[in-house]
């Protein structure tokens, strides 16, 4: 027998976020007028441990079979409430959450009764959608005991030799001849200015030699099937195709170092011209010297302008270079719109390096901003005891390079500090340039459904819940495949998706979401638009009707919303629920039943 409704509603403060806004108590005491309510309380922080325990001692004291939270965004928290619910004896599918912070709160900040009032209302509708929610039950699938890492710099060296050290089985894919990726070609690293094959070396080889890791250099991903648990990848190197089963993935397919175009700043025209990776290289075989003067100039096509066309005629498949264009608005100024985070310490550790080499050589860093975060303010100030000289400029005038007519170069630039212009005559121009996003994630990320950023790299799932994790359940990143990172973040990266793996992997078995497409075969007629639309492919035609399957489903609602005979609809979010919600905030008042049809 079916029970009746009984709601408990749960306000929170979230300190002065809402609280300082809202009228909290108000909107209890309203909830408590709403029909089927039996139960309403206010906490400070309902995510708290106090507001979780309130919530699981209120479900067994008032026998509640409904659970309503106001509060945030429930991306963050609603996984959290679900589980109390849970611990409460309750399906966790019986719960429902109100946003009143970023949809009323933050948004109304200096209407305080005007934000009560759609407190009120935003609660009410949730009440209403409650009432008729019903029990799911999540699909259960074994997940098998391998990983697939598709790239072999350190972030997916470290990665693969974390779940290797476990007993998982690992198939590290790297498309060069050799693994080591980025790092491999580096000099020295900050902020220890240790050489960098100290580090890269003995990645490459305990992968070479660990039993439970099996490398494929000069291979890459072809194709990938199925879910999480069950994935099949296609990988294609020198003897051809071969299928592997995994239970993850993990993509650490790290980044490209930003080219100038010919003739900025003279890079390309004169060969003293070059980038902080070229001189990386030249001070590893001793060619810089004891030049009398160098010059090196930070944000060379960074934190201005965005993605270039021209990057984007580079790609292989002009539909990738589309899907670019669509997702990041590609215009024609030069440059990449973010901060690369890494220049400003390269070209620090470079200028240290060659001042510790020729003491003599005048080094000037031309700057619109500084950033050295974390540790790396001493790393600063010892480039400063060495006197290096930071010389800053305005963004709008930037440096300029005229080649003399002896050969040489000459660095003009707007000094702000003093308000006059300054000349540099200068053996080498260093240009500190970014890392951007490479080709190939591109592509990959087209075939694993993972969601590009509007920065070109690869989004996580959330930036500070679930910063390896992706939007495709069993599938993470690694390195600077997500953005720009020096080594030391990269190897911290990959051992953080290698734990996010390797629990999915140690459980054996996963629970996905419940909440998945349904359809109604007598209402459809098998015209496959659900199947052609799905960016997962869960739907697929048999037998000329559509079949969901339930693990492959996101519940995203794209099918639901396209079907011309309105023959699939979602869990969790059903019509009448929906509708319900729509009732409640255009009747006025409290209707009695406000899922009802009339």
């Amino acid at each position: 027998m079916k029970q009746e409704p009984r709601v408990g509603v749960f306000v929170c403060s979230c300190g002065t976020n809402i609280g300082g806004v809202v009228n909290v108590q108000e909107v209890v005491e309203y909830a408590k007028t709403i029909p089927r309510v039996v139960h309403a309380d206010c906490n400070l922080y309902t995510c708290s441990e106090a507001g979780l325990t309130a919530i699981k001692e209120s479900v067994r004291k008032h026998s509640l079979n409904r659970v309503v939270v106001a509060s945030c965004t429930p991306r963050t928290h609603e996984p959290l409430f679900r589980a109390a619910c849970k611990e409460a004896g309750l399906n966790p599918y019986l719960f429902e959450m109100a946003n009143i912070r970023e949809h009323d709160s933050w948004v109304h900040p200096h209407e305080h009764g005007k934000a009560t009032e759609k407190a009120k209302d935003i609660v009410k509708m949730a009440v209403a959608k409650a009432t008729l929610l019903e029990p799911q039950t999540e699909p259960e699938v074994e997940v098998k005991n391998s990983s697939l890492v598709v790239g072999g710099g350190v972030a997916g060296m470290t990665a693969a030799l974390s779940m290797a050290t476990q007993g998982f089985k690992v198939y590290l894919v790297e498309k060069e001849k050799e693994p080591g990726g980025m790092a491999q070609k580096l000099y020295r690293l900050y902020p220890t200015l240790a050489e960098a094959s100290e580090v890269v070396e003995p990645l490459i080889e305990l992968v070479k030699s660990h039993r439970n890791v099996e490398l494929a250099t000069s291979t890459t991903l072809k194709e990938i099937s199925g879910y999480i648990g069950n994935f099949r990848a296609v990988l294609t190197g020198p003897e051809g195709d071969r299928e592997v089963d995994v239970g993850t993935i993990i993509v650490a397919l790290g980044s490209s170092n930003y080219t100038p175009p010919k003739g900025l700043y003279e890079h390309g025209v004169n060969d003293h011209v070059i980038t902080q990776r070229e001189l990386d290289e030249k001070l590893r075989k001793g060619e810089i010297g004891k030049p009398e003067r160098i010059v090196m100039i930070q944000c060379v096509g960074a934190r201005k302008g965005e993605i270039r066309p021209s990057e984007l005629e580079a790609f292989p498949k002009s539909d990738t270079a589309e899907l670019l264009r669509k997702i990041l608005k590609a215009r024609k100024e030069e440059g990449w719109p973010y901060c690369s985070r890494i220049c400003c310490m390269n070209a620090i550790k470079n200028a240290i390096l060659v001042k510790q080499k020729s003491p003599e050589t005048d080094i000037v860093i031309l700057f619109s901003d500084l950033r050295v975060y974390k540790e790396y303010e001493d790393f600063y100030r010892m480039a400063r005891d060495l006197e290096v000289r930071f010389i800053r400029h305005i963004e709008e005038a930037r440096p300029e390079i005229i080649q003399t007519s002896d050969g040489k170069l000459q660095v003009m630039a707007y000094d702000a500090l003093s308000g006059t212009e300054a000349n540099f005559p200068a053996e080498w121009v260093v240009l500190s340039t970014p890392l951007v996003p490479s080709k190939d994630e591109i592509v990959l990320a087209r075939m694993l459904k993972i969601p590009i950023a509007t920065d070109g790299f690869l989004m996580e799932a959330h930036l500070k819940l679930r910063p390896v994790d992706t939007n495709v359940d069993g599938v993470f990143i690694a390195g600077t495949v997500s953005g720009p990172k020096d080594v030391s973040e990269s190897i911290i990266s990959g051992e953080a998706a290698a734990a996010r793996a390797s629990i999915l992997m140690g459980n054996k078995k996963v629970k996905t979401e419940a909440i998945t497409a349904v359809v109604n075969e007598d209402l459809c007629i098998g015209c496959g638009l659900c199947e052609e639309i799905c960016p997962y492919g869960a739907p697929r035609i048999e037998e000329g009707k559509s079949k969901v399957r339930e693990i492959l489903c996101r519940g995203c609602g794209s099918c639901a919303a396209e079907c011309p005979k309105l023959a699939i609809t979602m869990r969790h979010y059903g019509n009448d629920q929906i509708l319900a919600q729509v009732k409640a905030l255009l009747i006025p008042g409290n209707p009695k039943e406000v899922g009802n049809d009339d």
